[in-house]
């Protein structure tokens, strides 16, 4: 098989991780296909150390422009592919059959409410997935989401999961460096860390009310005196209600955004945390707590979508819609230490069960039944 892999977002946070974990486990499982990885000219260099069956491709046009509707279908045509993988639901018009499509997340799709922008943004996903030769759902509530609000056949569905950069596991910050990370940001208290973009479905407004609440519970408490909360994310200033939530709440002193953090920093603010707490509203898979149990890190999150798939039974599960049971379930794992234990235990054994191995060989699994279905 030759097959072509738009890479163009290799260096976003969420589909860069699966673009470049997707092809380096395929590049080690793969000898047999070729692979033409299309990428944007400034992005050469993130595809050093791959196999002679992996080449790529420079192509001059983001996916959000116009004229790619065009431009890319012509681009991959010269490329002769035998399948076309795409790893966003992003598909341009004219894009030439077989392919093959990865869907994260139904978001936008599902939480925009009425209007002719989502009705429009509806038509586009389903004329995409529709002429897919197989559709690749990264959870099995993506999957429902997909066959239920777009119509797509469950016969050309395939669940396939994510799993969690190999960073997360491979490299655990050494208690130096971490208490170096540490100072340079003048962390040196307790604290609940939320990390992830800052979007209204990730419900952060919430979660800042339901620690203000805890703070009420447990401002006396001799270990937690002093706790705050850390919000890792950007965008911030897209979303003024997660500061008017810290205003009203009467928090604000108490809580810390640090905008966007490096990988290194990231996993030590994990490391360190006492609560990683993630009470989103929707998540077509949901990376971050699988990245707080590879640190060791206790998990609170919601009950909702995709959530309790991957979290299984490693965390504490919560109705995101109720900031009191998001508080309680905060003060649970912080005072319970036998709780605590428990939740890090699981969670590592959590983690183990996804990788990208076997993420890898499902996708190329599906190539193969893609290129049977005879598509064109």
């Amino acid at each position: 098989m030759r097959i072509v892999l738009d890479a163009r977002h290799i260096r976003d946070y969420g589909y860069g991780t699966y673009i470049r974990n997707l092809v380096r486990a395929l590049a080690g499982i793969d000898r047999d296909n070729s692979y033409v990885l299309v990428c944007l000219g400034e992005q050469l260099g993130q595809f050093s150390n791959l196999p002679p069956n992996f080449t790529t491709a420079t192509y001059w046009h983001e996916d959000r422009e116009r004229i790619d509707h065009f431009a890319f279908p012509a681009f991959v045509r010269r490329l002769r592919p035998d399948l076309v993988h795409i790893p966003l639901n992003r598909v341009p018009w004219f894009l030439p059959r077989p392919y093959v499509v990865t869907v994260h997340d139904m978001s936008r799709q599902l939480l925009s409410g009425g209007g002719w922008r989502n009705q429009l943004s509806l038509y586009r996903a389903r004329r995409g997935l529709m002429r897919a030769s197989r559709v690749i759902a990264v959870s099995d509530a993506t999957r429902r989401n997909v066959e239920n609000v777009l119509g797509v056949p469950s016969e050309r569905l395939r669940r396939i999961f994510n799993a969690i950069d190999p960073g997360f596991v491979a490299h655990a910050t050494s208690a130096d460096k971490r208490r170096e990370i540490l100072q340079r940001y003048q962390v040196d208290y307790p604290y609940i860390l939320y990390a992830g973009k800052i979007q209204p479905q990730k419900n952060v407004p919430r979660l800042i009310e339901a620690f203000s609440v805890l703070r009420s519970h447990i401002e006396n408490h001799p270990r937690y005196r002093e706790l705050r909360l850390i919000v890792i994310g950007d965008e911030i200033s897209r979303n003024p209600a997660v500061r008017r939530a810290a205003v009203q709440s009467r928090v604000e002193n108490r809580i810390r955004f640090l905008g966007f953090v490096p990988l290194e920093t990231l996993r030590a603010f994990y490391e360190s945390a006492d609560v990683f707490a993630f009470p989103s509203l929707h998540e077509g898979f949901g990376l971050p707590p699988l990245e707080a149990m590879a640190c060791g890190t206790p998990v609170v999150t919601s009950n909702v979508s995709s959530l309790p798939e991957v979290v299984g039974d490693a965390a504490i599960q919560v109705n995101p819609d109720i900031v009191f049971d998001i508080a309680s379930a905060l003060e649970r794992v912080l005072l319970d230490d036998q709780l605590r234990r428990d939740l890090i235990k699981r969670g590592y054994q959590q983690v183990n069960r996804f990788s990208w191995e076997a993420t890898a060989r499902e996708v190329l699994a599906t190539y193969q039944e893609a290129i049977s279905a005879g598509d064109r």
